[in-house]
C-alpha cells in the first residue's frame, strides 16, 4: 500500500480543488444577542423598534418653543417663565408636548426660581434627538454573513433584537494518529511523544470561529484510523487527521481517504508542508496534516482556515505586512514556495529580518517568529541586505518595543527579559543563539541591539575585549560586564565514565557533543585541546554541534553524549553532574546608539539591580560582582 512519492501541486491549485469540491450547508441557530460576539449572522437582521422611539433631549437644559426665542441677543435678552415658556429637562428625557427646541443649561441665565433669561435665539429641533435618529423600525441593522463585533451587539439590542439567528459553527473533528503518542504529561518515557498538535489545532479553530472536537489518539492501525474517519464524517463539517500524511510504511492517510472517498491532492509544492493529503469523504473535506508541527500548522492555515471562512461565506483576513531588510542570505530552490520564519528587530529605525531554523519539527521557531517570509517558487532566494516583505505574526508596535539580542546563549538573558517586563510591561527582549562571533558580526552589521559574548583570547589570556577591538574598531559600541560564570564538563549523574579532564575525552567509548563554530565555548574547548597537545580528530563527536548550553545538557541527559563543555546552571537544571574547568566573563556588547537610548538605559538599570544579582546567583555557578560595569566604550570615528 505504500505510496513512494508525493505530488508537487501548487498550493493555490490545491486550495482551489478543495473549495470547488465542498458544498457546505450551514444550519441556523437562534442564540441570545448578548452571547453572539464573533458569531456569523444567518440572515439580515432588521430593527424591531426605533432608537430612540420618542423625541428625546440631547442635552441637560430646558425645553422651549423656538419661536418664543426669536430676536434674543445681548442687547435684547428674552425672559421666559417656567411652564408656559420653558420646562427643565435632562439628557434622554422626552420632549414635552408643544415644545420643539432645547437650550443647554450653561447658556441660560437664571433670574429667579420661575424665570430664565436667554441671550441668543434657537432654531427648531435644536439639541433634540428625533425618533429613529439611531435606528428606525424596519431598517437593516446587520447584513447576513457578517461576523458580529461588540458594537454590533449594542445596535442589535437597541433595535429590539434580544436574540439573533446565526450560522452554527462548523464542527471540526481532530484525529491525532501515532502509536508513539501519549496524552500530555509531565513524565515521558523513551520512545513516547506528547500529543500537543491537537491542542494547537483546537485553539486555532476556536480563534477562526469553528467548534473543535478532539477525538483522541488513534494508534498506527489502518482499520482503527479508517473507522475513526468513517465515524467522524457522519457529524463533522471537516475532519483533520494528524500525522501519517507522507509516504512512509505507516502513513495510511492517503490510502484511507482513497478507499472511503476521493483524494484531491497528495503533496503541495511548499517548504515546509509538502506532505499533506486533501480529499473528500461522504461529501466532507478531510485534511491529512503532517506530523511535524511547523508543517502541520502552516497546512492548517492554508486549508482549514480557508475552509472555515468559506463555510461562513467570509473573506479570509490578511495579516499586516512590513518591509524589512534581510540580515542574512536566504537560499531557496526553484519549483516550490518557501515559507521562512523570521525574527524582526527595529534597529536605529530600520526593520531587520533574520531567518529562524527552517526545520519542520522545531515548534519553537513558530513561538519565536515575528513573521513569515514567502519566497515564490520561481525564485532562488534573497541576498543579505535585500528589502523583503514580511507577513507579521506580532503587532508592529510590539516589535518596535523589543530589544533584539543575539550571540552566545546564557540563562541570564531570560532573567533580564523577566525583569524588563516587570519594570516596563511594554518592553520585550528576544534572544537568538548564534555564538559569540555571530553576535559580534550582528552588532558590526547593525542587526542587533545587544550580543552576548564570552570569547577567550589565548594571546592575552583575557575575555572579549581583544575581539571587540579587532572586529569593531572605529564603531560606536560598548562592552558591558554581565556575569562571571563557571564552565565545565557536563556529565551524567555520578559521572559513570570518570571524566575529569580533556584527556578523558579521547578514551574509547566516550562520545562528546560540541558547540557550533564561533561559539565562545567551542573556542575554549579548542584552547584546552591545544594546551594538552590533543588533536580534534581524537574526539568522537567533535563535529556534532549544539546551538546552546541547554542543547548540550539535553544531549547528555538523553544519553546521546557522555560529556559536553557548558555552564553549571544548565547542568543543575537537568540534574546532571558538573566538573568545573574555569571561570569566564560573559559580557553584553551593545551598539552605542542603543546604550544611549531609553531602552538601553532600562536594560542597564536592570543589569545593575539587586533583583538581577539575586535571581542570577540563585541559578548557581554565577557571580554578579561587576554586573553593569562598562568595560569598553568607543565612539564612531
Amino acid at each position: 500500500m505504500r505510496k513512494i512519492y508525493l505530488e508537487d501541486t501548487p498550493l493555490q491549485d490545491a486550495q482551489k480543488k478543495i473549495v470547488d469540491s465542498v458544498r457546505f450547508s450551514p444550519q441556523v441557530e437562534i442564540i441570545p444577542t448578548r452571547e453572539a460576539l464573533g458569531r456569523v449572522t444567518a440572515e439580515p437582521i432588521y430593527a424591531k423598534v426605533s432608537m430612540p422611539n420618542f423625541h428625546a433631549s440631547a442635552m441637560d437644559g430646558v425645553a422651549v418653543k423656538a419661536e418664543m426665542t426669536y430676536g434674543a441677543d445681548e442687547q435684547h435678552p428674552v425672559r421666559l417663565k417656567r411652564g408656559e415658556g420653558y420646562i427643565e429637562v435632562d439628557t434622554g428625557d422626552p420632549i414635552p408636548d408643544g415644545f420643539d427646541a432645547i437650550i443647554m443649561i450653561e447658556n441660560i441665565h437664571q433670574i429667579d426660581d420661575e424665570t430664565i433669561e436667554i441671550l441668543e435665539a434657537v432654531a427648531p429641533w435644536q439639541h433634540i434627538r428625533p425618533i429613529g435618529e439611531d435606528v428606525v423600525v424596519g431598517e437593516v441593522i446587520i447584513p447576513d454573513r457578517f461576523k458580529l463585533r461588540p458594537v454590533d451587539l449594542g445596535a442589535l439590542l437597541a433595535g429590539g433584537n434580544v436574540t439573533v439567528p446565526v450560522l452554527r459553527k462548523p464542527r471540526v473533528v481532530i484525529i491525532p494518529t501515532g502509536s508513539e503518542l501519549i496524552e500530555p504529561s509531565d513524565t515521558v518515557a523513551e520512545g513516547e511523544i506528547i500529543e500537543f498538535n491537537g491542542a494547537v489545532f483546537a485553539a486555532y479553530l476556536q480563534e477562526w470561529g469553528a467548534e473543535p472536537i478532539y477525538h483522541g489518539i488513534v494508534p498506527d492501525d489502518y482499520a482503527m484510523i479508517r473507522d475513526a474517519v468513517k465515524t467522524a464524517v457522519q457529524d463533522a463539517d471537516l475532519v483533520l487527521l494528524n500525522a501519517g500524511s507522507s509516504a512512509g510504511r505507516e502513513d495510511f492517510t492517503v490510502h484511507i481517504v482513497e478507499e472511503l472517498g476521493e483524494v484531491l491532492t497528495h503533496g503541495v509544492a511548499t517548504r515546509p508542508g509538502k506532505p499533506v493529503v486533501v480529499g473528500m469523504v461522504d461529501g466532507k473535506p478531510v485534511i491529512g496534516l503532517p506530523g511535524y508541527p511547523v508543517s502541520a500548522y502552516l497546512n492548517l492555515e492554508w486549508f482549514a482556515r480557508m475552509l472555515v471562512h468559506h463555510y461562513y461565506g467570509l473573506l479570509e483576513p490578511q495579516r499586516p505586512r512590513v518591509k524589512a531588510t534581510l540580515g542574512r542570505r536566504v537560499v531557496s530552490v526553484m519549483g516550490a514556495e518557501d515559507f521562512i520564519r523570521v525574527t524582526i528587530g527595529c534597529i536605529d529605525g530600520q526593520y531587520i529580518a533574520n531567518p529562524l531554523t527552517r526545520a519542520a519539527g522545531v515548534t519553537m521557531s513558530m513561538v519565536r517568529a515575528d513573521g513569515l517570509l514567502r519566497i515564490p517558487p520561481g525564485d532562488l532566494g534573497y541576498e543579505q541586505g535585500e528589502s523583503v516583505e514580511i507577513e507579521l505574526y506580532r503587532p508592529l508596535e510590539q516589535i518596535q518595543n523589543t530589544i533584539v539580542a543575539t550571540g552566545s546563549h546564557d540563562l541570564t538573558m531570560d532573567v533580564l527579559h523577566s525583569l524588563l517586563r516587570k519594570t516596563n510591561p511594554e518592553r520585550f527582549l528576544v534572544s537568538s543563539h548564534v555564538g559569540s562571533m555571530g553576535g559580534i558580526l550582528a552588532i558590526q552589521k547593525g542587526e542587533a541591539h545587544a550580543a552576548g559574548v564570552h570569547l577567550f583570547d589565548e594571546a592575552t589570556g583575557t575575555y572579549n575585549l581583544p575581539f571587540v577591538q579587532k572586529y569593531l574598531r572605529g564603531q560606536d559600541v560598548a562592552l558591558i560586564q554581565l556575569v562571571y560564570r563557571q564552565q565545565g564538563w557536563i556529565v551524567k549523574p555520578g559521572n559513570p565514565k570518570g571524566i575529569s579532564s580533556v584527556h578523558d575525552l579521547v578514551k574509547p567509548g566516550i562520545t562528546y557533543i560540541n558547540r557550533q563554530r564561533g561559539a565562545g565555548t567551542r573556542l575554549l574547548f579548542d584552547y584546552l585541546l591545544a594546551q594538552e597537545g590533543l588533536d580534534r580528530e581524537q574526539i568522537y563527536g567533535y563535529s556534532r554541534e549544539a546551538v546552546s548550553h541547554l542543547s548540550v545538557a539535553a544531549a547528555v541527559a538523553g544519553g546521546t553524549a557522555d560529556a559536553g563543555l557548558g555552564i553549571y546552571s544548565v547542568a543543575a537544571s537537568m540534574g546532571l553532574d558538573f566538573i568545573p574547568v574555569s571561570e569566564e566573563r560573559y559580557d553584553l556588547l551593545l551598539s552605542g546608539s542603543f546604550l544611549r537610548s531609553a531602552q538601553g538605559e532600562e536594560l542597564l538599570s536592570c543589569i545593575r539591580s539587586e533583583a538581577f544579582a539575586r535571581e542570577v546567583e540563585a541559578l548557581g555557578g554565577y557571580s554578579c560582582r561587576d554586573a553593569g560595569k562598562i568595560v569598553y566604550a568607543m565612539s564612531a570615528d
